[in-house]
């Protein structure tokens, strides 16, 4: 059972490691890398991908050490990085940028509120002056703007 709140209780933390991270290192001292990710017209790889070796080298060795002793604490909180992250891909590669044609665009409450806060983030181009740094909790903000958006939508059309 401990196993099981360790990996939950990484992967609830990595949100703000993860808003940390984008805010301080990636829209700071590490912009060189990211720049490319708020370019138009980019390629299908970027220099921000090498993002994903910070969080995957230390998930990767805390699972490698923790296994190999004897499964202990390190393997699970290794294993609440690599969830995030996977989460991470889906959501942002996948569901937003649609770096992999594996879904079709939903209409899900949820994913249109990620969208819509990632979209503001974007509209950036600089590293400074952003907003919305979170990956899969967003401010209250855009589902408002959502649920507001269904119900114009409602009413645009029954009218």
């Amino acid at each position: 059972m401990i196993s099981v709140l360790i990996t939950l209780s990484t992967f609830i933390i990595m949100e703000g490691v993860t808003w940390c991270t984008h805010k301080y290192v990636m829209h700071g001292l590490m912009w060189y890398f990211h720049e490319d990710h708020h370019t138009p017209g980019k390629s299908f790889f970027e220099k921000n991908d090498a993002f994903f070796l910070i969080f995957a080298i230390p998930s990767f060795l805390l699972m490698l050490f923790g296994a190999a002793a004897g499964f202990d604490w390190r393997f699970f909180i290794g294993l609440g990085i690599m969830f995030y992250g996977f989460c991470y891909f889906l959501i942002h590669d996948v569901l937003i940028h649609q770096r992999f044609d594996w879904f079709k665009r939903t209409d899900n409450f949820y994913f249109r509120a990620i969208r819509k806060a990632h979209k503001v983030h974007h509209k950036h181009l600089g590293k400074e002056d952003g907003e919305c740094f979170g990956m899969l909790w967003v401010p209250i903000k855009y589902f408002k703007e959502v649920q507001q958006y269904r119900t114009n939508k409602r009413t645009t059309t029954s009218a």
